[in-house]
């Protein structure tokens, strides 16, 4: 074998060896999903899902660039054996070894769930069913199935009160049992010893409380400083044993909240939750109240107030009276500015 022949054959086999270096490099590190595009892609793998079902969903949403090179490399690190569920972010430029590494790995990133502003359970079941892989379906017959809120302390009335309003990171793969004890746990953990010994203070249950709150966020939602003495003033009538006569209760029981003026016949309405016909709580909160609502009744303005109706400024804040005829008069100002705006109902 001559000289010439050996360093050409050398060369060759280095041009390959870099070629093929190069090759495997790209495969490997080179963005190859999401690559053109400026947001994250996520990938949602059901229980039982395939390498195939995968691949459907990707090329579905075009994530994928070069499809050789992925499903290659995809075969090489037997990811077509070990699919696994869960919920994946692909972000921008990602390449094909950091994405199957992860998707192979089963390391999910999880789903943050924030929830405020709800009011009626069926709100809650389609707000948090639609992010996790339980959905709708099974999150509303765990909650309206007496067994399963039983184990919480609870009832399918008062079942809304163990969720509090805040972000929480769950994985999407989470089943709807282990939810709710993630959800129980929460609740747990905001009703320490010391807030349970204040409700007591006030003859409330944790789950009175929550349904007391739900009441003055209804009746105060945009003026979170007047909050503790609307509190304070449903705290007085429980305590007289009066009526709350609390309009919010009345929309509640209806089931329309857009109505702006109670008319007397609406008064009437056979439901548990009429606080003007029924004394005492409803059965149930009439929406899901937020901590500073919790902490407005457990911390209550301490005060001789009874009565209460919205100002007639409509500033949003309400005009208190301790007697029914400074009440009246409350009333009747606020009245004669509703039918000076022609509003009826």
């Amino acid at each position: 074998m001559s000289r010439n022949f050996k360093i050409g054959l050398f060369i060759t086999i280095a041009i390959l060896a870099t070629t093929f270096t190069f090759y495997f490099w790209q495969i490997f590190r080179t963005p190859n999903l999401q690559a053109d595009k400026e947001s994250s892609f996520v990938l949602l793998i059901p229980e039982g899902a395939t390498y195939k079902t995968v691949l459907d969903t990707l090329n579905k949403h075009e994530v994928i660039n070069d499809h050789i090179s992925f499903q290659f490399l995809a075969k090489f690190l037997k990811y077509t054996e070990k699919v696994k569920p869960g919920r994946y972010v692909i972000k921008p430029k990602s390449n094909n070894y950091e994405v199957i590494k992860k998707l192979s790995s089963g390391s999910q990133d999880a789903v943050k769930l924030t929830f405020n502003n709800i009011r009626l359970k069926e709100d809650l079941i389609k707000r948090i069913g639609s992010r996790f892989e339980f959905g709708e379906d099974s999150f509303r017959k765990a909650l309206n199935d007496p067994a399963v809120c039983n184990k919480y302390g609870l009832d399918t009335l008062t079942i809304v009160s163990m969720f509090l309003p805040n972000t929480y990171e769950i994985y999407w793969t989470t089943g709807t049992e282990k939810f709710l004890d993630r959800m129980h746990s929460e609740y747990k953990k905001f009703w320490s010893d010391e807030k349970v010994a204040r409700a007591k203070e006030i003859g409330l249950t944790p789950v009175q409380v929550s349904i007391l709150a739900s009441i003055v966020e209804e009746e105060q939602a945009r003026k979170v400083d007047e909050r503790p003495r609307v509190a304070g003033l449903y705290i007085n009538r429980l305590h007289a044993n009066m009526p709350l006569q609390a309009d919010p209760t009345i929309k509640f029981a209806l089931g329309d909240f857009a109505i702006k003026r109670i008319l007397n016949q609406q008064l009437l309405i056979k439901s548990p939750y009429n606080t003007y016909v029924n004394t005492g709580l409803p059965p149930g909160p009439i929406r899901v109240a937020d901590f500073k609502s919790l902490d407005a009744v457990l911390n209550y303005e301490k005060h001789d107030y009874t009565y209460m109706c919205a100002k007639a400024d409509l500033s949003g804040y309400h005009a208190f009276a301790t007697n029914y005829t400074d009440h009246l008069n409350n009333a009747r100002l606020y009245q004669a500015e509703l039918n000076r705006l022609k509003i009826m109902k």
